[in-house]
């Protein structure tokens, strides 16, 4: 699944380090997560888009829809 962390990330200034400490995880599921390795719980998504203060879609972009297009 794609998403648009590093460019979120990037927006707010963050370090990888700073947005695993406002998720509450660890700066190598941060990494994970950019880098497309690893599916959010859905917990995690959750408190990802309220971290950004948008919806789980504005952040995790489904792929097969993007074909689609």
């Amino acid at each position: 699944m794609k998403n648009r962390l590093e460019e979120l990330r990037a927006g707010q200034k963050w370090t990888q380090q700073e947005l695993a400490n406002h998720l509450n995880v660890s700066r190598q599921t941060v990494i994970s997560l950019e880098q497309g390795r690893y599916n959010p719980s859905l917990l995690l998504a959750f408190r990802i888009a309220r971290v950004f203060g948008l919806k789980i879609e504005e952040i995790f972009l489904d792929e097969e829809d993007q074909d689609n297009e």
